[in-house]
């Protein structure tokens, strides 16, 4: 979870310092009918003028295949503009979230916030969080040892960051956000061999998220001073993943 509450504008591409952190556990509120309306397209499907393949500055997470975690089957799904920002506007504009994110508004907040990944050089990736077939979450992974963070802290090559928002006020306080912070972490070190710690920087204001990201298996490494706020550095080293 920039952590799990976040930004608006191109958090790749824009200065950590006016960036927002990332782990909310937002609001729940119509998961049947997200559900119902939300489904990949096919293999064949033609590609929309939004869309563009994911950068190799992250190994492709589109082809990292699903890993099981005790809530179910999870896989990052590489976000489609057209068919996702409407979803993911609305938990944007959860009030919980939209503190922390900063992405309030009509859809073209979202989807222009989307945009500005999906058309930048492949350092940050949006994806959603897919549980058993059903989007449960949002999931921006960038590189941080490329992202403005890295004058903050002392970065390594290949160092991976995360950021994650819950999208359903019913998973509040269950320990979704851990599972889904553990299993990703877990999913970038297994598929990133040159990636030695995964990262993120919660705002520490946001207990609930700073909360989960140690029940998620990393270590609380640092307070951080942010032009424009305070943040615990998160890590999950790959040497103490099978102990944490």
């Amino acid at each position: 979870m920039p952590p799990t509450d976040h930004p608006a504008g191109d958090r790749a591409n824009r200065p950590v310092d006016e960036a927002e952190d990332t782990l909310e556990l937002p609001l729940r509120i119509q998961d049947g009918v997200l559900a119902q309306q939300w489904a990949p397209e096919a293999p064949d499907a033609p590609a929309h003028p939004d869309d563009a393949a994911p950068g190799e500055l992250l190994d492709d997470p589109e082809r990292w295949g699903p890993t099981t975690t005790p809530r179910g089957a999870l896989r990052l799904v590489p976000v489609r503009v057209g068919r996702d920002a409407a979803l993911i506007s609305r938990w944007m504009n959860d009030p919980a979230v939209a503190a922390f994110w900063h992405l309030a508004g009509p859809e073209s907040v979202t989807a222009d916030h989307l945009r500005a990944q999906l058309d930048g050089d492949g350092r940050s990736v949006p994806c959603l969080g897919v549980l058993d077939d059903v989007p449960v979450g949002y999931f921006e992974l960038y590189r941080a040892d490329l992202d403005p963070l890295a004058r903050h802290y002392p970065a390594r090559p290949h160092d991976t960051g995360i950021h994650l928002l819950i999208g359903g006020v019913a998973d509040r306080g269950r320990g979704i956000g851990s599972t889904l912070l553990r299993a990703v972490a877990d999913l970038v070190l297994d598929r990133r061999p040159h990636c030695t710690r995964v990262v993120a920087e919660p705002d520490l204001r946001n207990a609930p998220s700073v909360a989960a990201f140690l029940s998620g298996g990393f270590r609380f490494a640092a307070e951080v001073d942010l032009p424009d706020k305070r943040v615990a550095l998160m890590v999950r080293d790959r040497v103490l993943r099978t102990v944490l």
